[in-house]
């Protein structure tokens, strides 16, 4: 009896043990969360995509600078593909692929005090502008629209205030501290309430390509490639369309029959 009373205590022991053993190897199989470095504009859809990480979000030239800098991160995804394609120049990054295209709109308060209806209005004195610096993607997007537009001297002289990034300007827009600003379609659709959206012509929109890379200097780069799978993923696409973004290859037209 006693013999099989101690054979059964070592029994139980060393399956304590085993269980320790196995709960310690699947805690340390838990990683860490992944910083991703991410465009302003993709604050409220990158969460919903990957809930799990750690998010920097910002103007993309921003990040891109704190990278360049040794900042670490294990992804970079920004609005533009000038970026990262600078980053994979200089041995920071992989080759970045787009994995999102967005649009510009021009947004006023809802009260419109400055009686904006069109992006020629913006030429009014008086008129209160508020827009990205040159260097954030946005703002590059801001002129290049009024470039083509012809329009750059008369509406760029009524600038009151320059952002370092796209939700910044939206803010003081949907705050009434501006008249008008220039913004992504997408990020006009997360204040309904406080902002009226003024469409933009088609033919003057730049291409406005989002850019993903990996950082070469990534402390996991396995799960950091994994990530950016996951925004490439039919699942992570979604995600972008239901956010109002557009698909990454823009759609090639029906030929006619």
């Amino acid at each position: 009896m006693k013999r099989c009373s101690l054979a059964a205590v070592l029994a139980v022991a060393i399956a304590v043990v085993s269980l320790a053993s196995l709960a310690g190897r699947a805690a340390g199989a838990q990683r860490a969360q992944l910083p991703v470095f991410a465009a302003a504009s993709l604050t409220d859809v990158f969460p919903k995509i990957d809930p799990a990480e750690k998010y920097s979000f910002a103007g993309s030239n921003t990040l891109a600078a704190q990278i360049t800098q040794g900042a670490p991160a294990d992804v970079f995804a920004s609005a533009n593909m000038t970026l990262p394609n600078q980053l994979y120049a200089k041995g920071l990054c992989t080759q970045p692929v787009v994995f999102t295209r967005n649009t510009l709109v021009i947004v006023v308060p809802k009260s419109n005090p400055a009686g904006i209806h069109s992006v020629y209005d913006l030429t009014k004195k008086g008129v209160k502008l508020d827009i990205a610096g040159s260097g954030v993607p946005v703002g590059s997007y801001t002129l290049q629209i009024l470039k083509n537009m012809n329009l750059s001297t008369a509406v760029l002289a009524n600038v009151v205030s320059k952002e370092t990034d796209v939700r910044e300007v939206l803010a003081k827009v949907a705050l009434g501290e501006a008249d008008a600003g220039f913004v992504y379609s997408t990020d006009a659709k997360t204040v309904p309430g406080q902002v009226t959206v003024i469409k933009l012509p088609a033919w003057a929109q730049p291409k406005v390509q989002y850019g993903i890379c990996v950082v070469t200097k990534s402390a996991d780069k396995t799960d950091a490639q994994a990530f950016v799978d996951k925004v490439l993923s039919q699942a992570g696409q979604a995600q972008m369309l239901a956010y109002g973004f557009l698909p990454r290859v823009k759609p090639t037209p029906a030929k006619k029959k």
